[in-house]
């Protein structure tokens, strides 16, 4: 079986299911994974340390795959900026036709992109966003709902409510993020309104995921309360997974902190030695609430499928059983 969506047909895959960007997991195995299973996966760029380093990423990732992928590309503030055009041209340069656009005020990138013809999925956490980026000029919307992991946005509204706000007003084809993780979760998407969903943390714990096998087994044991929202109070809230770190970072913004502060705390080399040698709390990294329903450590094949099988289950067996046949003959 296959569910066909607007987002199926604008990018050319099988199933309306997304592994987005993940800083430090977002690499051409994992990528590949998804993409040989049918479903949509993006290379983050700016976990390869040079432009350079993301064209031979890219290339990896072709050597593991013949189906349609992406890249994405998250602009945000720094003192030291990333090279964002350096990056930009590499994705360019490599003749990738998916592009993941997240952060602040993306349009000289959207313009790029789009004159080379390349599709641009834009990222946001609220409506006004989104409609922003619609017009922007970008193909398609990821609507981030509260319970998802990375940065929710300021606003708190979870996707039950997000996701049908946001397409009663957003005409370009989206996909929803944030708590999806199974059959259930497709489902409510798609009645939503959405097109599809993205999932992140699911794809953290799966067989091709290129982090250590501890913190897929953490995943596992953690339910849907395992995280923390840090940065609260400094305006730019981040839910993580809940350890000694978040712990300690949220009690001292609790005492006033500044970023200052709490600086070498969360510092993003400290993030990836947790994926690379397997200590939950080495530093502060990625999770969402969707660690609840997740059970077990499948392949990315085994996953979708699963998926996308109890998904045709759930919309031809249980709720068509809701409808009777009375009211069936009324409509």
């Amino acid at each position: 079986m296959a569910l066909k969506t607007r987002f199926t047909e604008l990018v050319g895959i099988e199933h309306p299911i997304v592994q987005g960007g993940m800083q430090w997991v977002g690499r051409a195995e994992l990528v590949a994974a998804v993409a040989n299973a049918g479903g949509l996966g993006f290379i983050t760029a700016l976990t390869q340390p040079t432009p350079d380093k993301l064209r031979e990423e890219i290339a990896r990732c072709r050597t593991l795959t013949d189906k349609p992928f992406g890249v994405n590309l998250t602009i945000l503030p720094a003192i030291n900026p990333p090279p964002y055009a350096e990056y930009r041209q590499a994705i360019i340069d490599s003749g990738v036709k998916i592009v993941e656009t997240a952060g602040n005020k993306p349009q000289e990138h959207v313009d790029e992109f789009k004159k080379h013809g390349i599709i641009v999925v834009h990222k946001c956490t609220s409506v006004r966003h989104g409609l922003s980026a619609e017009r922007m000029g970008v193909d398609a919307i990821s609507i981030h709902g509260f319970e998802c992991a990375g940065h929710p946005g300021e606003d708190d509204v979870p996707g039950l409510i997000l996701i049908p706000v946001a397409a009663d007003k957003i005409k370009i084809p989206m996909i929803a993020s944030g708590g999806f993780g199974d059959a259930r979760g497709l489902v409510a998407a798609l009645a939503l309104g959405a097109e599809g969903i993205n999932m992140g943390t699911r794809f953290m714990a799966t067989k091709e995921s290129p982090i250590h096998q501890a913190i897929k087994e953490q995943i596992v044991a953690n339910d849907e309360r395992s995280t923390d929202l840090i940065f609260r109070t400094m305006h730019n809230t981040s839910r993580v997974a809940r350890n000694a770190v978040s712990q300690q970072v949220v009690a001292l913004e609790k005492q006033g902190a500044k970023f200052e502060d709490v600086r070498e705390l969360v510092a993003g080399s400290r993030g990836r030695n947790v994926y690379e040698v397997g200590d939950n709390d080495a530093g502060i990294w990625s999770a969402g609430q969707i660690q609840g329903l997740i059970h077990d450590i499948p392949s990315c094949e085994e996953l979708i499928s699963r998926i996308v099988a109890e998904a045709e289950a759930l919309i031809t067996g249980r709720l068509a059983g809701f409808v009777t046949k009375k009211q069936m003959a009324r409509a």
